[in-house]
Protein backbone atom coordinates (compact mmCIF):
# COMPACT_ATOMS: atom_id res chain seq x y z
CA UNK A 1 0.00 0.00 0.00
CA UNK A 2 1.16 3.36 -0.89
CA UNK A 3 1.49 6.14 1.64
CA UNK A 4 0.48 8.98 -0.62
CA UNK A 5 -2.31 8.91 -3.53
CA UNK A 6 -3.87 11.39 -5.71
CA UNK A 7 -7.54 8.89 -5.09
CA UNK A 8 -8.63 6.89 -2.76
CA UNK A 9 -11.86 4.75 -2.93
CA UNK A 10 -13.70 4.20 0.04
CA UNK A 11 -15.50 0.78 -0.89
CA UNK A 12 -15.57 -1.82 -3.85
CA UNK A 13 -19.44 -2.04 -4.92
CA UNK A 14 -20.41 -0.96 -8.24
CA UNK A 15 -19.73 2.67 -7.33
CA UNK A 16 -16.26 2.31 -6.07
CA UNK A 17 -15.27 -0.17 -8.38
CA UNK A 18 -16.71 2.24 -11.27
CA UNK A 19 -14.81 5.20 -9.68
CA UNK A 20 -11.58 2.83 -9.84
CA UNK A 21 -11.69 2.30 -13.56
CA UNK A 22 -12.79 5.77 -14.70
CA UNK A 23 -9.78 7.41 -12.23
CA UNK A 24 -7.58 4.37 -13.52
CA UNK A 25 -8.11 5.05 -17.17
CA UNK A 26 -7.29 8.98 -16.33
CA UNK A 27 -4.12 7.68 -15.07
CA UNK A 28 -4.26 8.63 -11.52
CA UNK A 29 -3.68 5.46 -9.59
CA UNK A 30 -6.31 5.26 -7.34
CA UNK A 31 -6.45 3.08 -4.52
CA UNK A 32 -9.58 1.55 -3.25
CA UNK A 33 -10.05 0.25 0.04
CA UNK A 34 -12.32 -2.83 -0.10
CA UNK A 35 -13.80 -2.32 3.18
CA UNK A 36 -15.38 -4.85 5.79
CA UNK A 37 -17.98 -6.33 3.27
CA UNK A 38 -15.84 -6.34 -0.42
CA UNK A 39 -17.71 -6.25 -3.10
CA UNK A 40 -20.61 -4.74 -1.03
CA UNK A 41 -24.07 -5.76 -1.32
CA UNK A 42 -23.84 -7.54 -4.93
CA UNK A 43 -21.88 -10.13 -3.65
CA UNK A 44 -24.97 -11.07 -1.01
CA UNK A 45 -27.17 -11.26 -4.03
CA UNK A 46 -28.02 -14.57 -6.79
CA UNK A 47 -29.59 -13.17 -10.17
CA UNK A 48 -28.56 -9.74 -11.50
CA UNK A 49 -31.85 -9.66 -14.16
CA UNK A 50 -31.74 -5.97 -14.74
CA UNK A 51 -28.19 -4.46 -15.30
CA UNK A 52 -27.65 -3.82 -18.81
CA UNK A 53 -25.81 -6.20 -21.19
CA UNK A 54 -26.52 -9.27 -19.61
CA UNK A 55 -29.75 -10.13 -21.18
CA UNK A 56 -29.73 -13.54 -19.28
CA UNK A 57 -29.00 -12.04 -16.20
CA UNK A 58 -25.31 -12.58 -14.19
CA UNK A 59 -24.64 -13.39 -10.57
CA UNK A 60 -23.62 -10.62 -8.20
CA UNK A 61 -20.56 -12.04 -7.75
CA UNK A 62 -19.56 -12.79 -10.80
CA UNK A 63 -20.81 -9.17 -11.97
CA UNK A 64 -18.02 -7.62 -9.05
CA UNK A 65 -15.53 -9.72 -10.12
CA UNK A 66 -15.84 -8.52 -13.90
CA UNK A 67 -15.48 -4.74 -12.46
CA UNK A 68 -12.79 -5.65 -9.89
CA UNK A 69 -11.08 -7.01 -12.87
CA UNK A 70 -11.42 -3.90 -14.82
CA UNK A 71 -10.23 -1.83 -12.36
CA UNK A 72 -6.97 -3.62 -11.53
CA UNK A 73 -6.42 -3.34 -15.50
CA UNK A 74 -6.63 0.20 -15.24
CA UNK A 75 -3.97 0.31 -12.72
CA UNK A 76 -6.10 0.49 -9.67
CA UNK A 77 -4.74 -0.63 -6.43
CA UNK A 78 -7.14 -2.79 -4.19
CA UNK A 79 -6.53 -3.07 -0.55
CA UNK A 80 -8.07 -5.71 1.86
CA UNK A 81 -8.64 -3.21 4.46
CA UNK A 82 -11.11 -0.66 5.80
CA UNK A 83 -10.52 3.29 6.44
CA UNK A 84 -11.39 3.70 10.21
CA UNK A 85 -10.71 7.26 10.52
CA UNK A 86 -10.21 10.69 8.52
CA UNK A 87 -9.05 13.71 9.13
CA UNK A 88 -10.35 16.08 6.26
CA UNK A 89 -9.18 19.21 8.13
CA UNK A 90 -6.83 19.85 5.38
CA UNK A 91 -5.53 18.51 2.23
CA UNK A 92 -3.91 15.79 2.03
CA UNK A 93 -6.70 14.10 3.52
CA UNK A 94 -5.62 11.47 6.54
CA UNK A 95 -6.43 8.66 6.76
CA UNK A 96 -5.95 6.12 9.25
CA UNK A 97 -6.82 2.25 7.89
CA UNK A 98 -6.78 -0.98 9.14
CA UNK A 99 -3.42 -2.07 6.92
CA UNK A 100 -1.78 1.80 8.17
CA UNK A 101 -1.99 5.32 7.56
CA UNK A 102 -1.66 7.33 4.16
CA UNK A 103 -2.70 10.30 2.76
CA UNK A 104 -5.13 11.11 -0.32
CA UNK A 105 -5.57 14.93 -2.45
CA UNK A 106 -9.08 13.04 -2.96
CA UNK A 107 -11.33 10.78 -1.25
CA UNK A 108 -14.49 9.20 -2.93
CA UNK A 109 -16.90 7.58 -0.57
CA UNK A 110 -18.90 4.44 -1.64
CA UNK A 111 -18.84 2.92 1.79
CA UNK A 112 -22.24 1.34 0.82
CA UNK A 113 -25.15 0.65 3.75
CA UNK A 114 -25.32 -2.34 5.64
CA UNK A 115 -28.52 -4.25 6.60
CA UNK A 116 -30.98 -2.85 9.06
CA UNK A 117 -31.80 -4.97 12.33
CA UNK A 118 -34.80 -4.89 14.42
CA UNK A 119 -33.59 -4.03 17.14
CA UNK A 120 -35.20 -6.52 20.03
CA UNK A 121 -32.53 -8.15 22.69
CA UNK A 122 -33.49 -11.84 21.48
CA UNK A 123 -32.81 -10.58 17.78
CA UNK A 124 -28.76 -9.80 18.46
CA UNK A 125 -28.57 -12.68 20.98
CA UNK A 126 -29.91 -15.21 17.87
CA UNK A 127 -28.05 -13.17 15.11
CA UNK A 128 -25.99 -16.38 13.79
CA UNK A 129 -27.94 -18.58 15.39
CA UNK A 130 -30.87 -18.89 13.14
CA UNK A 131 -31.29 -14.86 12.76
CA UNK A 132 -30.16 -13.83 9.34
CA UNK A 133 -29.81 -11.05 6.93
CA UNK A 134 -28.64 -12.46 4.09
CA UNK A 135 -30.20 -15.02 2.30
CA UNK A 136 -28.28 -16.00 -0.21
CA UNK A 137 -25.33 -16.74 2.37
CA UNK A 138 -27.72 -19.17 4.53
CA UNK A 139 -30.74 -20.14 2.95
CA UNK A 140 -28.87 -23.12 2.58
CA UNK A 141 -28.97 -24.22 5.71
CA UNK A 142 -32.46 -24.21 5.71
CA UNK A 143 -33.53 -27.23 3.35
CA UNK A 144 -36.94 -28.53 4.23
CA UNK A 145 -37.40 -26.11 7.34
CA UNK A 146 -40.20 -23.15 7.89
CA UNK A 147 -38.33 -19.57 7.85
CA UNK A 148 -39.88 -15.98 8.48
CA UNK A 149 -39.12 -13.07 6.55
CA UNK A 150 -39.53 -9.87 8.40
CA UNK A 151 -40.11 -6.80 5.28
CA UNK A 152 -42.11 -5.49 2.83
CA UNK A 153 -39.27 -4.04 0.12
CA UNK A 154 -37.83 -5.42 -2.97
CA UNK A 155 -35.17 -6.85 -0.90
CA UNK A 156 -37.83 -8.63 1.16
CA UNK A 157 -39.48 -10.28 -1.64
CA UNK A 158 -36.25 -10.94 -2.98
CA UNK A 159 -35.37 -12.95 0.16
CA UNK A 160 -38.39 -14.64 0.36
CA UNK A 161 -38.61 -15.75 -3.07
CA UNK A 162 -35.32 -16.94 -3.28
CA UNK A 163 -35.43 -18.98 0.56
CA UNK A 164 -38.16 -21.18 -1.46
CA UNK A 165 -35.41 -22.72 -3.31
CA UNK A 166 -34.25 -24.78 0.23
CA UNK A 167 -37.18 -23.91 2.60
CA UNK A 168 -40.85 -26.00 2.51
CA UNK A 169 -42.34 -22.49 3.54
CA UNK A 170 -41.83 -18.75 4.02
CA UNK A 171 -43.74 -16.30 5.94
CA UNK A 172 -43.32 -12.69 5.54
CA UNK A 173 -44.30 -10.68 8.26
CA UNK A 174 -44.73 -7.18 6.95
CA UNK A 175 -45.95 -4.25 9.42
CA UNK A 176 -48.82 -2.58 6.95
CA UNK A 177 -51.49 -4.30 4.65
CA UNK A 178 -49.72 -3.98 1.91
CA UNK A 179 -45.96 -4.00 0.21
CA UNK A 180 -43.97 -1.47 -0.81
CA UNK A 181 -42.07 -3.48 -3.23
CA UNK A 182 -42.34 -3.21 -7.13
CA UNK A 183 -45.20 -4.61 -9.06
CA UNK A 184 -42.69 -7.51 -10.51
CA UNK A 185 -41.08 -8.58 -6.86
CA UNK A 186 -45.09 -8.28 -5.41
CA UNK A 187 -46.05 -10.56 -8.36
CA UNK A 188 -43.32 -13.37 -7.62
CA UNK A 189 -43.95 -13.57 -4.39
CA UNK A 190 -47.65 -13.72 -4.89
CA UNK A 191 -47.45 -16.11 -7.19
CA UNK A 192 -44.95 -18.68 -5.17
CA UNK A 193 -46.96 -21.04 -3.30
CA UNK A 194 -44.14 -21.48 -0.65
CA UNK A 195 -44.96 -17.87 0.30
CA UNK A 196 -47.38 -16.63 2.94
CA UNK A 197 -48.23 -13.50 4.57
CA UNK A 198 -49.08 -12.18 7.97
CA UNK A 199 -49.86 -8.37 7.47
CA UNK A 200 -49.99 -5.46 9.97
CA UNK A 201 -47.65 -7.40 11.85
CA UNK A 202 -44.30 -7.05 14.19
CA UNK A 203 -42.14 -9.10 15.63
CA UNK A 204 -42.01 -9.12 19.07
CA UNK A 205 -39.87 -11.58 20.49
CA UNK A 206 -37.35 -14.73 18.74
CA UNK A 207 -37.58 -17.74 20.43
CA UNK A 208 -34.53 -20.17 20.76
CA UNK A 209 -31.21 -21.09 22.26
CA UNK A 210 -27.71 -21.40 20.89
CA UNK A 211 -28.43 -25.23 20.74
CA UNK A 212 -31.56 -25.51 18.85
CA UNK A 213 -31.70 -22.27 17.46
CA UNK A 214 -34.84 -20.19 17.04
CA UNK A 215 -38.23 -22.14 17.44
CA UNK A 216 -40.25 -19.54 17.13
CA UNK A 217 -41.69 -15.80 16.56
CA UNK A 218 -43.59 -13.64 19.00
CA UNK A 219 -45.81 -11.57 16.61
CA UNK A 220 -48.40 -8.41 17.90
CA UNK A 221 -51.05 -7.01 15.59
CA UNK A 222 -50.16 -3.42 15.06
CA UNK A 223 -54.14 -3.00 15.12
CA UNK A 224 -55.85 -5.40 17.43
CA UNK A 225 -52.57 -5.53 19.60
CA UNK A 226 -53.47 -9.49 19.55
CA UNK A 227 -50.08 -11.62 20.59
CA UNK A 228 -49.54 -14.91 18.64
CA UNK A 229 -46.82 -16.97 18.00
CA UNK A 230 -45.35 -18.46 14.60
CA UNK A 231 -43.11 -21.54 14.70
CA UNK A 232 -39.90 -21.33 12.28
CA UNK A 233 -36.34 -23.01 12.47
CA UNK A 234 -35.49 -18.91 11.51
CA UNK A 235 -36.01 -15.46 10.57
CA UNK A 236 -34.58 -13.61 8.03
CA UNK A 237 -34.48 -9.51 8.73
CA UNK A 238 -34.91 -7.28 5.31
CA UNK A 239 -36.15 -4.13 6.36
CA UNK A 240 -33.67 -1.82 4.96
CA UNK A 241 -29.93 -0.78 5.36
CA UNK A 242 -27.80 1.75 7.44
CA UNK A 243 -25.67 3.68 5.27
CA UNK A 244 -21.67 3.58 6.67
CA UNK A 245 -20.73 7.05 7.19
CA UNK A 246 -20.52 6.51 11.35
CA UNK A 247 -16.66 8.09 10.96
CA UNK A 248 -17.67 11.37 9.32
CA UNK A 249 -20.48 12.27 11.39
CA UNK A 250 -20.02 15.55 12.22
CA UNK A 251 -17.32 16.28 9.56
CA UNK A 252 -19.50 15.90 6.24
CA UNK A 253 -22.50 17.06 6.24
CA UNK A 254 -25.55 14.38 6.16
CA UNK A 255 -29.19 13.39 7.07
CA UNK A 256 -30.97 12.50 10.08
CA UNK A 257 -30.78 8.90 8.52
CA UNK A 258 -26.79 9.25 7.86
CA UNK A 259 -27.06 9.17 4.15
CA UNK A 260 -24.22 11.68 2.70
CA UNK A 261 -25.12 14.83 1.50
CA UNK A 262 -23.69 16.03 -2.09
CA UNK A 263 -24.25 18.86 -4.13
CA UNK A 264 -27.41 19.50 -6.68
CA UNK A 265 -27.04 17.22 -9.40
CA UNK A 266 -22.88 16.44 -8.52
CA UNK A 267 -21.27 14.22 -6.16
CA UNK A 268 -18.94 16.73 -4.37
CA UNK A 269 -19.54 16.94 -0.27
CA UNK A 270 -19.28 19.90 1.95
CA UNK A 271 -15.39 19.53 1.99
CA UNK A 272 -13.57 20.05 -1.60
CA UNK A 273 -12.18 17.48 -2.86
CA UNK A 274 -14.17 14.63 -1.01
CA UNK A 275 -17.35 12.95 -3.47
CA UNK A 276 -19.69 10.65 -2.31
CA UNK A 277 -21.39 7.86 -4.97
CA UNK A 278 -23.70 4.84 -4.12
CA UNK A 279 -25.79 3.72 -1.54
CA UNK A 280 -24.22 6.29 1.04
CA UNK A 281 -25.78 9.04 -0.59
CA UNK A 282 -29.17 7.37 -2.68
CA UNK A 283 -31.64 7.00 -0.37
CA UNK A 284 -34.32 6.02 -3.52
CA UNK A 285 -32.84 4.14 -6.05
CA UNK A 286 -30.51 2.03 -4.45
CA UNK A 287 -29.91 -0.57 -7.67
CA UNK A 288 -26.48 -1.86 -8.95
CA UNK A 289 -27.17 0.68 -12.14
CA UNK A 290 -27.35 3.82 -10.57
CA UNK A 291 -24.66 3.07 -8.08
CA UNK A 292 -22.27 2.66 -10.95
CA UNK A 293 -23.40 5.78 -12.80
CA UNK A 294 -23.21 7.95 -9.36
CA UNK A 295 -19.58 6.41 -9.52
CA UNK A 296 -18.50 7.39 -12.98
CA UNK A 297 -20.21 10.41 -11.67
CA UNK A 298 -17.67 10.98 -8.54
CA UNK A 299 -14.40 10.00 -10.86
CA UNK A 300 -15.18 12.92 -13.30
CA UNK A 301 -16.12 15.27 -10.54
CA UNK A 302 -12.33 13.99 -8.85
CA UNK A 303 -10.37 14.62 -12.07
CA UNK A 304 -11.99 17.77 -12.72
CA UNK A 305 -10.55 18.42 -9.26
CA UNK A 306 -7.27 17.66 -9.45
CA UNK A 307 -6.94 19.65 -12.60
CA UNK A 308 -8.23 22.72 -10.90
CA UNK A 309 -5.85 22.83 -8.31
CA UNK A 310 -2.88 21.83 -10.79
CA UNK A 311 -2.42 18.30 -9.06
Amino acid sequence: MRNHSKVVIMGSGPAGLTAAVYTGRASLEPVVFEGFEAGGQLTLTTDVENFPGFPEGIMGPELIDSMHKQALRFGAECVNAEIVAADLSERPFRLKTSSGDMTADTLIVCSGASARLLGIESEKRMLGRGVSTCATCDGFFYKDKEVVVVGGGDSAMEEATFLTKFASGVTVVHRRDSLRASKIMQKRAFDNPKVDFIWDSAVEEVKGNDGSGVEAVVLKNLKTGEVSEKRCDGMFVAIGHIPNTSIFKGVLDMDDDGYLITKPDMSATNIPGVFAAGDVQDRHYKQAITAAGSGCAAALEAERFLEEIGE
